[in-house]
């Protein structure tokens, strides 16, 4: 396959796929880590609305599904890159990262968490990623 398309797809098929990752997490958290009473967690708005009623463990899953879907997508991207695995791994990293700034600036999380998701979720997976294919 031509490695300038097998590059491409390599991004496509590590965002699709991490991205499915990270919504799949998000879908089931609310029964792994039930929401605070009354919490309608379904629509941005009432995410907003409920958000200061988080206490820490309600961020544990999100976390987990921004670090995990870009863990999985960077690995994704890296393993099927036919050149510059690095690279394309770190590209999903920023793609993620991007989402997760977005994420920050859209829902009035607590800013230990906004670091903590920010700084620990996206680059570094990404680099986690790469190191495994890397082996």
């Amino acid at each position: 396959m031509n490695p300038i398309l097998r590059n491409v797809l390599a991004v496509i098929i590590g965002l699709l796929v991490g991205g499915t990752v990270n919504m799949a997490i998000i879908l089931i958290s609310g029964s792994v880590i039930a929401p605070p009473e009354g919490a309608d967690v379904t629509t941005t708005e009432g995410l907003i609305a409920a958000m200061g009623r988080f206490e820490p463990k309600h961020f544990i899953m999100p976390w987990l599904a921004h670090a995990l879907g870009a863990f999985v997508g960077a690995l994704l991207a890296a393993m099927i890159a036919a050149t510059r695995k690095m690279t394309f791994a770190m590209v999903i990293g920023v793609f993620f990262l991007i989402g997760g700034i977005a994420n920050v600036m859209m829902l009035p999380s607590p800013m230990w968490f906004n670091i903590v998701d920010i700084v620990g979720a996206y680059i570094p997976m990404a680099w986690l990623a790469f190191r495994l294919v890397k082996r």
